[in-house]
């Protein structure tokens, strides 16, 4: 008991003891720690993985894995430098024929990263199966195309002409079986709507699985023009054609109403008088039938946008 007593007098009241006490500790750590490293042990390690093929022939589809886990024999100084990431160069597996291999087995690796692993020896490797999906790059020119402008546009706004598109074609590489399944034309899609007047944008030509494709250029220029459209409400004078020998039809009415859209720069050409609602009689059989005509003589780029149907008798 008194030697007890002593340690904890010696402890209590000398803070010089103490620091001496805590470099001792440290000393016999650090003696201890490396001591430790010189020795041999067997353990489960991860390190980087990669793989050698021609990056300019092939693409993985999917990610390809960047780690491996394996199980080694060594000095302890190497799989703490190799633990711990220090100066790892990653294990390498060559793939001649990248194309034709899906999974590689765990169980097949250790003669090629035998020599990989510089004072380490490998035991088995622990992951069980490695996947891969790589593919031939293949290149091909596409078309663009711009679909259902209409939607793109504002209530009462229609295309004028055609839309300008420039480049018209791209140029694509990518996964072969993935670049197979594009349509031709790609379709672009327009970021802005309820457009009320002439357009001009560069839009980006959007792939499903971009990542995966290389697109020259990745833009083209879509440009078109539009006009307003000004709902006009009249009646129109009604014809008759192709009338059957001998018929005498009954229409009671010699004008319809209907409601025309009208460019707003092409009011001034609208006469009511000049259009006419045809109705075409050739392939009538006698009796009493519902018809709805054709509205001819309308500015250019007009709509119908209601007429009635007409009651004929023969």
């Amino acid at each position: 008991m008194g030697f007890v007593r002593s340690i904890f007098s010696l402890l209590r009241f000398n803070r010089t003891n103490w620091k001496a006490v805590v470099l001792c500790v440290f000393a016999a750590t650090i003696f201890w720690f490396f001591n430790a490293l010189n020795k041999s042990y067997t353990t489960n390690i991860t390190l980087p993985l990669s793989f050698d093929y021609s990056h300019e022939n092939y693409i993985p589809v999917q990610p390809l894995p960047h780690k491996i886990r394996i199980n080694v024999t060594g000095i302890g100084w190497n799989l703490f430098r190799k633990s711990a990431g220090v100066k790892v160069s990653p294990l390498v597996i060559p793939l001649n024929r990248p194309s034709e291999v899906k999974k590689i087995v765990g169980s097949t690796l250790p003669p090629l990263f035998s020599n990989q692993l510089d004072g380490l020896e490998i035991n088995f490797v622990v992951t069980d199966t490695i996947h891969v999906n790589i593919q031939p790059i293949a290149r091909r020119w596409l078309k663009v195309s711009l679909d259902s402008v209409d939607r793109y546009l504002q209530k009462d706004y229609e295309l004028v002409g055609s839309v300008r598109i420039v480049p018209d074609s791209i140029f694509i590489d990518g996964p072969l079986t993935l670049i197979t399944k594009l349509p031709e034309p790609l379709p672009l899609t327009l970021p802005q709507q309820n457009i009320d007047e002439n357009y001009r944008q560069d839009i980006e030509v959007v792939l499903p699985n971009g990542e995966l494709f290389r697109r020259n250029p990745p833009t083209v220029d879509v440009a078109f023009d539009v006009q307003r459209l000004v709902q006009v409400r009249d009646s129109i004078p009604l014809s008759l054609i192709n009338i059957p020998a001998g018929a005498w039809p009954v229409i009671g009415v010699k004008k319809i109403p209907c409601t025309v859209a009208i460019p707003e720069r092409s009011l001034s050409q609208f006469n009511p008088d000049s259009a006419s609602a045809i109705l075409d009689l050739k392939d009538f059989k006698r009796g009493d039938k519902k018809m709805v005509p054709v509205v001819r003589g309308l500015p250019p780029n007009s709509r119908i946008i209601k007429i009635d149907s007409i009651r004929i008798k023969l």
